[in-house]
Order: structure tokens, then sequence, then C-alpha cells
């Protein structure tokens, strides 16, 4: 009977050291902190030369919905226990793979951002870095027609780069 008891207690007490752990953990490999509970983002304003309308929104709600769906903190306003603010320093279109004569077998479409990520739980975290991804497309397209799946692509690979320096620490 005192072995059965003891065994009880010993389990109880694993169960109660266990329940006293806290490590967050998401299927995307983040590692956030469990004090870690908000996370803002504040509108990525573009400062290119070359602007193209739409690609400051679709970028900020981009990183939103990554932040959102991949991990377990609310989105606020601002003051986040995550904040990022930046801005788009380069949006660009340069022939690349020029041919005999002289002419571009393909062009690039590059777009430059500026991120200031603050983790103001552990600051050391924190970061100001550039991030640059860029897509090529056949010369012969016209850039309208290939610009919105090319804005996609570019904008998928800028935020998993944001998304994995903040909470991957790669």
């Amino acid at each position: 009977m005192f072995k059965n008891l003891k065994s009880i207690c010993s389990i109880f007490i694993l169960l109660l050291a266990l329940a006293g752990c806290t490590i967050k953990y998401s299927l995307s490999g983040a590692s956030i902190p469990a004090e870690v509970k908000t996370v803002s983002i504040l509108y990525i304003q573009n400062n290119a030369q070359l602007v193209q309308p739409s690609l400051s929104q679709l970028l900020t709600e981009a990183l939103k919905d990554r932040f959102l769906s991949e991990t377990n903190l609310t989105l606020v306003e601002q003051d986040g226990d995550f904040n990022f603010e930046g801005s788009i320093t380069k949006y660009a279109i340069t022939p690349i793979a020029i041919q005999g004569n002289e002419t571009a077998a393909l062009n690039r479409l590059t777009v430059t951002v500026s991120i200031n990520f603050t983790n103001t739980v552990d600051e050391k975290q924190s970061y100001q870095t550039q991030f640059s991804r860029y897509e090529d497309y056949d010369s012969t397209q016209d850039l309208s027609a290939v610009e919105n799946d090319l804005i996609n692509s570019i904008n998928n690979q800028l935020v998993v780069d944001i998304f994995n320096k903040a909470v991957i620490n790669w």
C-alpha cells in the first residue's frame, strides 16, 4: 500500500513540476519567450524612387498575416512586445543576361526594405537591417502583365526573412 502511495505521490509531484514549465513552440520553428504576448506592425512606408502603389499595403498585410498564422501573438496597433516598423527603400527593374545583340534576355525586379525590429523583452534580439529579394522575368513579357505575381513572390520571400530573423534567430 505504501508502495502505491509513494508512486502516486511521485507522479503527482512530477505533474506539478511539468505544469510550472512554460515553453512556447510552433510548427514554424519560432522561438518566442512566454512573456511575449503582442506584436505591432506599423505601416511599411514606400520611400523608393520608383513607387508601386500597392506594395506597401501588400507587404505590411503579408507580415501581419504571417505573425497571426504562425504564432499565438496578439496584433496591437502600437507598442507591442515585438514591434516592427520600416520602409521600402528600393523598387527597381534592371536588365540581366545581356545577349550578343546587346538586348536583355531577362529583367530583374528587386525590392529592398529597411526594417527596425524592437524586442521589448530581450533588447539583444532587436535589429535594424535591410532585406532584399528579387525575381527575374523574361524581357519579352510586359512588366504590367507579370508585376503582381512578381510582387507576391518577392513579398513572400521578404516576409519569411523578416519573420525568421525576429523569431527563429538565424
